[in-house]
């Protein structure tokens, strides 16, 4: 599985966007955005003019950034959003919010994606009783995701999922604090999202 492994703190500076890369930090006063919005390695009077495709290119790699995807697969799923009926930019956004570990940090079983990735990659994430160790996994509307029996022993585990649900929860997800589960109650519209990401200008980059 190919991941983005440098630092995130950076991805959000050069991108000139908080998109809560790595979990409980960004809500602190350590985060590196909070403390210097700017790209790295430069300062804020030294900002350059892009152009318009620079513009639409960045847009991509925020959601790249956000979802922790690389360039084939997030291609792969830009392909599949644009044969479904509907806009393609929304069919986007609906699938990457489909993926397993998505879900699996929506529902606050998880601090952040990357966390996610790493529970369901280690087998400790079953879906409607069978477990799946596939982070790009995508569900369905009414699949339930649940923490193997293994690792609802851990009390750390339970009251992290307690504290993230506190912070909120996806409108779309409907959370069981005492079995440790989730189930995808809905498909989020675009409104439900509010990505941090302009969806049509990476529908206009993909369509040069």
């Amino acid at each position: 599985m190919a991941v983005y492994n440098d630092a995130v703190c950076k991805r959000c500076r050069a991108l000139g966007t908080k998109l809560f890369l790595k979990g409980e930090r960004c809500f602190t006063a350590k985060c590196a955005f909070e403390k210097r919005p700017y790209a790295p390695g430069k300062n804020k009077a030294s900002r350059k003019k892009i152009t318009s495709y620079g513009e639409h290119l960045k847009e991509k790699q925020k959601a790249k950034a956000v979802y922790g995807i690389l360039e084939r697969q997030f291609r792969k799923y830009f392909f599949e959003a644009k044969k479904k009926k509907g806009e393609t930019g929304i069919n986007l956004v609906q699938l990457l919010e489909s993926r397993l570990d998505n879900i699996v940090f929506r529902a606050g079983i998880a601090s952040s994606r990357k966390e996610a990735r790493r529970l369901v990659s280690h087998g400790h994430i079953t879906v409607n009783g069978r477990k799946v160790n596939i982070p790009s996994y995508l569900l369905r509307k009414g699949d339930t995701i649940s923490l193997s029996e293994k690792i609802k022993a851990k009390e750390e585990i339970k009251s992290k999922f307690e504290d993230n649900s506190r912070r909120g929860v996806a409108s779309w997800i409907s959370t069981d604090i005492d079995k440790l589960s989730a189930t995808l109650v809905d498909i989020p519209t675009k409104e439900d999202i509010q990505p941090p990401f302009n969806e049509n200008a990476i529908v206009e980059l993909y369509s040069k």
